[in-house]
């Protein structure tokens, strides 16, 4: 697997999410709390377009979910699947930090 390098720990504030272009997919990470990070594609599947970064990160019982700010679909952020639309799901990607970095392996 090989990790490419997005950005610095502290680019990105807790429970917010930034895109990044890996390869020629785009990402969206999530920094949840301090420590926890999350990836999956940044393509609105229903839209086409790369929002997911922008959009709420929050709980649906015990899974910590992004809401779609076009549409409102929630993605789990461990697995990409949409809740309202499995049919919608998105890739979740491997995440690692290391050295003050988070670095991204695409699924």
């Amino acid at each position: 697997m090989t990790y490419t390098p997005i950005c610095r720990i502290d680019d990105i504030l807790p429970d917010t999410g930034v895109a990044a272009r890996v390869g020629d997919r785009h990402v969206a990470v999530f920094r949840i709390g301090a420590e926890r990070f999350h990836a999956i594609d940044n393509i609105d599947p229903r839209s086409g377009a790369s929002v997911l970064a922008r959009g709420l990160v929050g709980n649906i019982g015990e899974r910590v979910v992004v809401a779609s700010p076009l549409y409102k679909n929630h993605f789990d952020l461990s697995t990409g699947e949409c809740l309202e639309a499995p049919e919608q799901s998105v890739r979740a990607h491997a995440v690692c930090v290391q050295d003050g970095r988070v670095l991204v392996a695409l699924n």
